[in-house]
């Protein structure tokens, strides 16, 4: 679309890349590792906010009259949801990643799944309209 980059997403980048470091405040619930998970939930949210403003220009949230090929890309939606459940899973497994990283992405790779599944069967599923109605 041509639009030009804003703050979010270099906001978003620092407070991602906060949550791999040891520099976060303990805040008043004096745990800095649960300010530094916070920061990198705010992070991922204004990475995302400002990704969808580059890609659709303006609104939230992805609706089906947005996709130009929501039968094929749909596939590939459920198939990056998938991907990221099994990143979860095996990152959640590990010892030098966050205890919370795997419950993270589940939820991420669950939202995306799902909006890919929700789109598939609307555009080639059982909930599709068929032409001859």
């Amino acid at each position: 679309m041509g639009a030009k980059y804003s703050w979010r997403g270099f906001l978003g980048v620092v407070f991602v890349g906060s949550t791999f470091t040891d520099l976060a405040p303990a805040g008043p619930w004096n745990d800095s590792t649960f300010t530094s998970g916070a920061l990198g939930l705010f992070g991922l949210a204004l990475i995302y906010l400002e990704w969808f403003r580059i890609t659709f220009g303006e609104g939230l949230v992805p609706t089906i009259d947005r996709w130009s090929n929501p039968r094929q890309t749909s596939k590939y939606v459920m198939l990056g949801g998938a991907a990221i459940l099994l990143s979860a899973y095996i990152l959640g497994r590990t010892p030098f990643a966050p205890e919370p990283t795997g419950l993270v992405l589940s939820v991420i790779g669950m939202l995306i799944f799902t909006n890919g599944f929700y789109v598939w069967m609307v555009a080639a599923g059982p909930l599709g309209v068929d032409e001859e109605e």
